[in-house]
């Protein structure tokens, strides 16, 4: 039962950055994808620049830390708190790997900390104490969320998307530059936002990145009732620019015969010996139009292409719409039996981008490498609508949401 539940959806009460035309310098990634020595550039940007209250550095009480550079740039007017209640509509242009332009295009919205139950908010990922601990401590620390979710939102009407057409045809408040993409931020007040922000909630909305980020709001509302809200990009499924990636596996340390590989592997794919100049993402989705694909990449430029075969026993992934992804699949019946082949101490690590795995396996990085293709965003409302949950690193949507555009203070 729903029908006393607060709006799911609603304008922010929210503070920016005074600068708005200093915003490349100023936001970030999300916190998680921030390796050290991106964090050290990112750092150097700019002493206003997110990462240093968002991923604040190691010594002392890094938390208090945090809160006090906060209220520092509060205090020098370095933020600013919006004068009325406003939603915020982002438009990121983009390439993806394989040289193809996109544009997405979402809106910031206060989205409803509250817990699973409700079923309006929907997750796909099961989530670790750890990062949640450290984010709950940042949080109370400084009683500001720096980072957005992202949600999807059905959209089935189309009527989202046609409001975000209206507003992006007007002039924005702010363009940037981020991680290879470009960006322009428009912001919303009054009717025109309580309207999208009606329209954007009307129905139950699926995290697609974030979850961490989000149950770590819901249990910071359950020790503070006023923080009720939380940011979220909404972006609705039909926009065109909507991509999801695919995140590769490489086996770190150890070694993989062939042989052993191909009788490991035979009893449930066809297996074949490609060349190792090849388009692997255009191959790969080749092969994936009537099974699941996949290529595993070996020292001295073997690469193995392999189908899975229509009688393979799957009997052991179990039952559900998680077992039946490519993914679950590619990591059960491949990634599990390659580590055990690279022998003791062998171990998965993850990257987006196919160039890499050919080069870490090339240079004696990793023992193996696999390719797969991506999950395609129907699977993952699928699962999410089951109440399971997918394989680690089965998505990769692109870009990521930045970090620093919209705060919000409790």
């Amino acid at each position: 039962m729903t029908r006393n539940l607060p709006p799911l959806v609603t304008p922010l009460s929210a503070e920016r950055y005074a600068a708005l035309d200093q915003l490349s310098e100023l936001i970030a990634p999300p916190y998680d994808v921030i390796s050290p020595s991106e964090r050290a550039e990112l750092g150097a940007r700019s002493p206003n620049n997110i990462v240093h209250v968002m991923l604040p550095g190691q010594d002392g009480d890094r938390y208090a830390v945090a809160a006090k550079r906060l209220n520092q740039w509060r205090r020098a007017r370095v933020l600013v708190r919006e004068p009325e209640p406003s939603l915020y509509v982002l438009r990121q242009e983009f390439s993806t790997p394989d040289g193809l332009h996109h544009l997405r295009t979402g809106v910031f919205v206060g989205l409803a900390a509250e817990g699973y139950e409700t079923g309006r908010v929907r997750p796909h990922e099961r989530t670790h104490a750890g990062p949640k601990a450290d984010r709950l401590a940042l949080l109370e620390a400084t009683e500001t969320m720096f980072e957005s979710i992202f949600v999807l939102a059905p959209d089935r009407s189309g009527a989202l998307q046609t409001w975000l057409a209206r507003v992006v045809a007007g002039t924005p408040i702010a363009r940037a530059e981020l991680a290879g993409a470009s960006l322009a931020m428009w912001r919303v007040s009054g009717a025109q936002a309580d309207a999208i922000a009606a329209v954007a909630g009307s129905s139950r909305l699926y995290i697609a990145d974030g979850h961490h980020r989000f149950e770590t709001a819901v249990a910071y509302r359950a020790r503070h009732a006023k923080a009720d809200r939380t940011i979220a990009l909404v972006v609705p499924l039909g926009d065109p620019g909507l991509v999801v990636l695919p995140t590769y596996r490489l086996i770190r340390d150890g070694r993989v015969g062939e042989d052993q590989l191909i009788a490991s592997l035979a009893s449930h794919f066809e297996i074949e010996g490609l060349e190792s100049e090849l388009n692997a993402v255009s191959l790969l989705a080749e092969h994936g139009r009537e099974t699941t694909a996949a290529l595993v990449i070996l020292p001295a430029g073997r690469v193995m292409g392999l189908r899975l075969r229509r009688e393979a026993d799957l009997s052991s992934l179990g039952r559900g719409s998680a077992a039946s992804l490519d993914v679950a699949r590619v990591d059960a019946l491949i990634v599990a039996p390659l580590v055990r082949l690279a022998g003791p101490g062998a171990s998965v690590d993850y990257t987006p981008d196919p160039g890499a795995v050919f080069d870490e396996v090339s240079n004696g990085n990793a023992a193996a490498g696999v390719l797969l293709n991506p999950t395609k965003v129907s699977d993952v409302l699928k699962v999410a609508d089951a109440g399971e949950v997918m394989p680690p690193k089965s998505t990769y949507f692109i870009p990521k949401v930045p970090s620093g555009l919209v705060l919000l203070p409790h």
